[in-house]
């Protein structure tokens, strides 16, 4: 300082009543963000004093001094899924958003907790997956499932954000209609720590990275319900026997009743109804029927086949609060 200044001193001193203005200059490189100015950007500064001397003006120039902005280490993570997600023999499918808050580039790892308090049931973490095409919605086979040991992010710059999708299966003895928490947490892959904690060298340009007010680290949780179905298959037999009446003698013709009862929220996929012909009976051809329309015995378009074997009709997928019903007959040998 009081080598720049010497010259106005000096010029001062020669005009007791002389005005003297100062103005400062801080020309910024770079636009503001959510956090600020972008980590390592020059902050220049430059000081000039203007005076009058007698019947003359004079003009001094302080020395530039440059401040490089450090970086500044924060992070934002929100859940997506709305509603809770459904899972049934698929994984549920969670999403959420990772932001980085902070000014400069950074990369951040990825943790999901499925054991959260409170939860009917602790799901198991099949895969954490990033957005690759931003659409916002799974794409298997095309966006990037992460790796054990590399569950990160890929470099995020300032205010930009990457969708993260975890599949979380069901365990074994989860019930229909439990509900359920994945916590995911993102965390700098630089450093955490209190607000202010700072990682001499570390940031952007090679300046200090610093530790904003979320700690370089955030939580969200997300919630899955699960959708299951049960069947209940109930048999039942009418008898009509040569003389019009119900006894089981031989000619008598017995009409199998197969009702399966599917309950729950979820559905059953491949569901087939399979029954024996008993022994010292035959099958009746053109007996068989799925919710009274007429199955052809043969394999062909329709859903089932019947026979000297038996009978298999296919119900394909049902969903909770329906009932099929097989009937097939048989004579009494």
């Amino acid at each position: 300082m009081n080598t720049y200044l010497t010259p106005l001193r000096r010029a001062a001193g020669i005009a007791g009543c002389s005005l003297v203005a100062l103005s400062l200059t801080a020309p910024i490189a770079g636009t503001a963000h959510a956090t600020g100015v972008l980590a390592g950007t020059l902050i220049e500064n430059t000081a000039t004093a203007t005076y009058q001397s007698g019947a003359g003006t004079g003009r001094v120039t302080s020395n530039k001094v440059t401040v490089k902005v450090d970086e500044l280490l924060d992070v934002a993570v929100a859940t997506l899924s709305t509603a809770p997600a459904t899972a049934t023999s698929a994984p549920a499918i969670l999403i959420y958003s990772v932001t980085n808050s902070g000014n400069g580039p950074e990369a951040f790892n990825l943790a999901a907790d499925p054991k959260i308090s409170g939860n009917d049931f602790d799901g198991t973490i099949k895969a954490v997956v990033l957005d690759s095409n931003n659409n916002g919605v799974y794409d298997a086979g095309v966006d990037t499932v992460l790796t054990a040991g590399n569950l990160a992010t890929s470099i995020l710059a300032p205010d930009k954000s990457v969708k993260v999708f975890v599949l979380v299966n069901l365990p074994a003895g989860a019930t229909d209609a439990q509900t359920s928490q994945v916590r995911l947490t993102a965390t700098a892959q630089t450093g955490t720590g209190t607000p202010g904690t700072s990682f001499a060298g570390k940031g952007e340009g090679g300046g200090d990275a610093v530790v904003g007010l979320t700690t370089a680290s955030d939580n969200s949780l997300a919630a899955l319900i699960a959708s299951l179905a049960n069947i209940a298959l109930t048999k039942s037999a009418t008898i009509v026997d040569p003389f019009g009446t119900a006894k089981p003698v031989p000619g008598a013709v017995v009409t199998y009743s197969l009702a399966a009862k599917v309950t729950g929220s979820g559905s059953l996929d491949g569901l087939h109804v399979i029954d024996t012909i008993p022994d010292g009976t035959t099958y009746v051809p053109g007996s068989l029927k799925l919710d009274a329309t007429a199955l052809t015995d043969g394999s062909d378009s329709d859903a089932g086949t019947g026979g000297a074997s038996g009978i298999d009709v296919s119900l394909g997928k049902i969903t909770g609060g329906n009932t099929k019903t097989v009937v097939f007959a048989v004579k009494i040998n």
